[in-house]
């Protein structure tokens, strides 16, 4: 067993550098690179793919990434773990195999599956799972008749026989974000399966890296502290063994690492902070300590774990009707009342009913809607967007935008022809209990035939149900009443990032100094956030408070118009709230904005820990 573990991460989404594997070998010493391409909506978009071509339903990126660096990772000795094989990771590691043996390469790979689901509905379903929405509560009947992917996230079980088999590349479909990371801690550190807070530790680590750069001074909110952007580093963690470890990333490269990027990306896509659940443990966040140790490196300690719940979570999609979206490029003076008139010439024009429509302003306020503060834009992107289950209306919509170009107020620019109608695939999240699942380890040889196979239990015999306990939500007081006050915008004293998951947004915002977060505590509270984003969030908001980290978690309910692809709004991540929300000034005590200039001195000393 090794004392601790260096793990690197070569991108976080389906679309991300594809450079970055080839850097993280050639940057510096590492011993494992694991990679996240899976989405929600991903796993879909992969069964349209197989159902055109049977052969297909995995990242096809992904291949000619391996087949460059494959001579490089057998050479530094560095093994790879990744969910790049979608619905099909033995077809992925197939049609590797095959490229490259054009090379003369030899890899040795092993492939982890049995998470989709699609076609073995009935086994489960109703005599092992109800498959209701975990979110809304809805019958699964609703969508059984449209279904159209049905994913498991499988945990490590079945990533540790795999690491077990000495393969170069374990390649799999759906498992966990986290768990791609979490598998090589526990093989190579003798890490047990119920050493909880080891395992939270690594799930922590996971999902710090697990979104490539976004640790490392992607979509930082003090984002021109990070001094280049060119060759962007991307994060490695180093684990030791007692779980403890520290995120840093390959010398001479961009981007930046501070106890700030890490906090912002701890609360990233966050829900209740005391109960982060993965099929492998809960972790709680509450107790870590994080320190910045040196330049671009932050420890991080003190993760805290439970026992996992009897349950994995599936991933579903369902076809959900149809939408389109049309827009024009609208200049000249008073161009926000031009561009009202132009919706409003428009609509009429158009007189058909809708299930759903919207009407965005971009360049003025679509973003944000009534959070922007108000600007006199020389041109407007008119953007205008339907959904429905009627083809016929959608292709009506579609063809009604053309003719205001002639026919409407001048200083009009073309941005395309007809919209194109898109079929809408919403997210279905359920449970299953992991007793119904048995996933499965191939071993390949070079010519993508099965030497050896393995059946894998979900359940390890150590789980239990999860109880969520009573949150006692502190009463605000008017501790500073008697203050001078002055007014700032949020970003003064905050930083914060947002994130989805369906519907809800999650708002994680960050205090600049302690004196900072005991004003938030305060004054920032779930019915001051719910006024401000009212119209926006049609849903309850819930706060959680992360004392840790300096940290308030906000998840805003109903805020994203059925979120995913159905969602019509162009921010249908909700992506941007967190800038909507540190634009909105408050009145704060004088003396809070002094504390936030004596912390930012300190953070330049790097003496800073939380």
């Amino acid at each position: 067993m090794r004392n601790k573990i260096r793990i690197a991460n070569a991108g976080g989404f389906w679309g991300d550098d594809l450079d970055v594997l080839r850097r993280q070998l050639e940057g510096g010493a590492v011993d494992y690179i694991s990679s996240d391409f899976l989405a929600e909506v991903t796993m879909s978009i992969l069964r349209k793919q197989q159902l055109k071509n049977e052969s297909l339903g995995y990242v096809t990126d992904f291949v000619d990434q391996i087949v460059d660096v494959a001579d490089l990772m057998k050479q530094k000795g560095v093994r790879m773990i990744t969910n790049a094989g979608g619905i099909n990771p033995i077809g992925c590691a197939r049609k590797i195999l095959s490229e490259l043996s054009k090379k003369g390469i030899s890899l040795k790979i092993a492939v982890v599956d049995g998470d989709n689901i699609i076609d073995r509905i009935d086994e489960f379903y109703p005599a092992a799972a109800d498959f209701k929405n975990m979110d809304t509560g809805e019958s699964f009947e609703l969508i059984s008749q449209n279904l159209q992917s049905a994913n498991i996230y499988l945990g490590v079980p079945p990533l540790l026989k795999a690491l077990e088999s000495g393969a170069d590349l374990i390649l799999a479909g759906r498992v966990t974000d986290t768990s791609v990371t979490m598998a090589p801690m526990i093989h190579e550190l003798g890490w047990q399966l119920d050493d909880w807070d080891k395992l939270a530790a690594g799930l922590i680590a996971g999902h710090i890296i697990e979104c490539g750069a976004q640790s490392t001074g992607g979509n930082f909110t003090d984002w021109q502290k990070v001094e280049r952007w060119d060759n962007m580093g991307y994060p490695i963690v180093e684990m030791n063994k007692n779980g403890e470890f520290t995120v840093y990333k390959h010398e001479n490269t961009g981007g930046l690492i501070s106890v700030d990027t890490i906090r912002e990306q701890l609360v990233y896509e966050m829900g209740n902070p005391a109960q982060y659940i993965s099929p492998d443990v809960v972790a709680d966040f509450s107790h870590l300590q994080l320190e910045q140790v040196a330049e671009n490196k932050v420890s991080v300690k003190n993760a805290k774990g439970y026992p996992s719940t009897p349950y994995l979570k599936v991933s579903m999609a369902f076809e959900d009707g149809y939408k389109a979206t049309s827009s024009i490029v609208i200049s000249g003076g008073r161009v926000l009342n031009k561009a009202q008139e132009f919706e409003k010439i428009f609509w009429q024009r158009l007189n058909t009913d809708y299930l759903k429509k919207n009407t965005e302003f971009v360049g003025y306020n679509a973003c944000h809607q009534h959070l922007a503060e108000h600007i006199d834009p020389n041109e407007i992107l008119l953007r205008l967007s339907v959904y429905d289950t009627d083809t016929e209306k959608i292709k009506k919509f579609s063809m009604s935008i053309a003719p205001l170009i002639l026919s409407g107020p001048p200083g009009v620019a073309v941005t395309g022809g007809r919209a194109r109608m898109q079929q809408v695939i919403t997210y279905w999240p359920t449970l299953v209990p992991k007793s119904s699942i048995i996933s499965k380890v191939h071993i390949l040889d070079d010519n993508g035939e099965v030497q050896e196979q393995y059946d894998i239990a979900s359940v390890l015999g150590n789980e239990r149900e999860m109880v969520t306990p009573v949150r006692k939500v502190a009463e605000t007081k008017q501790a500073y009443a008697d203050d001078k006050r002055i007014t700032v915008p949020l970003r003064k004293i905050c930083l914060a990032r947002s994130g989805d998951k369906g519907d809800t947004v999650n708002i994680g915002v960050l205090a600049r100094s302690k004196e900072v977060y005991a004003f938030m505590k305060t004054a920032l509270t779930a019915e001051y956030v719910s006024t401000m984003f009212a119209g926006i969030s049609k849903g309850k908001v819930t706060r959680f408070e992360i004392d840790n980290l300096m940290a308030l978690n906000f998840l805003l309910e109903e805020a994203l118009d059925g979120g995913g692809t159905k969602s019509l709004m162009i921010d249908a991540q909700g992506k941007t709230d967190a800038s909507a929300l540190l634009n909105q000034e408050i009145k704060i005590p004088e003396k809070i904005l002094s504390s936030v200039l004596e912390a930012e001195s300190q953070n330049k000393g790097m003496k800073t820990g939380v």
